[in-house]
């Protein structure tokens, strides 16, 4: 395994390669799954791909045993009941072996493309934290209201923690494996990009932003968060800034 990333100088001259344990929280998705995948294999990273399905009732679950199954290029973790994003992800760093961890959905409204972007400043030694923003970088007209509840949701979190993040809610969070071992992470659902974010701000870590691409889908095309999800993020922010960390 290469050095360990909290060891690094600060802005190290030669950046060090990184062993990325990318997990992919999956419930539904079986029209992109394969070609995420694809995506995430190609970018020129050292890996481990982690996909945890939800539960899946599509064929998302099968197609994802049979790829595994024939190609090996994943690790599979199947969960025995839909819990949500927030419960996948915790199972996933269950079994992170990597040096740092990359959050991925499943969709492709975020392209792995991104990844020595997002990892750059930990490489650096720049940062342990590194979150991508969807507000910083090119990306395809969000819905305005999605839009405005996301700034309004970062804005408070920002009061909340004295930070000043511009996309709380992003896919895109990248950490150090000490920073993954020290989560003791609880919401399962929608209450997962919240808490995380209080948990790392609260642990003493400030986190680095970098511009991404990002190609929001339709509710046709799949997408699953609703307006109603906003004040359960609501009520995460407000509960972890005043709970022990």
């Amino acid at each position: 395994m290469s050095e360990t990333p909290s060891a690094l100088p600060l802005y190290a001259l030669t950046p060090i390669t990184l062993r990325a344990s990318v997990v992919v929280p999956c419930f539904n998705e079986r029209g992109t799954i394969n070609e995420l995948i694809d995506r995430v294999h190609a970018v020129p990273v050292e890996k481990e791909v982690i996909v945890v399905d939800d539960c899946s009732t599509d064929g998302t679950r099968e197609l994802l045993q049979k790829r595994a199954s024939e190609r090996g290029d994943i690790v599979l973790r199947l969960r025995p009941r839909n819990g949500g994003k927030g419960a996948s992800v915790q199972d996933g760093l269950k079994c992170a072996s990597g040096d740092v961890v990359i959050i991925q959905d499943a969709d492709l409204e975020y392209d792995p493309a991104d990844y020595p972007v997002l990892l750059r400043p930990i490489q650096t030694g720049k940062a342990r934290v590194v979150y991508g923003s969807r507000f910083i970088g090119e990306h395809r007209a969000m819905y305005f209201w999605h839009s405005l509840g996301n700034q309004f949701l970062t804005l408070l979190c920002n009061v909340l923690f004295d930070t000043t993040l511009t996309d709380m809610e992003t896919c895109y969070k990248v950490f150090t494996i000490d920073i993954a071992r020290q989560l003791k992470l609880r919401e399962p659902r929608w209450g997962f990009d919240p808490e995380i974010t209080a948990r790392i701000l609260k642990m003493g870590n400030r986190i680095y932003e970098v511009p991404i691409s990002y190609a929001g889908r339709e509710f046709a095309e799949g997408k699953k968060i609703s307006w109603h999800d906003g004040f359960v993020v609501l009520k995460t922010l407000l509960r972890y800034r005043f709970i022990p960390a």
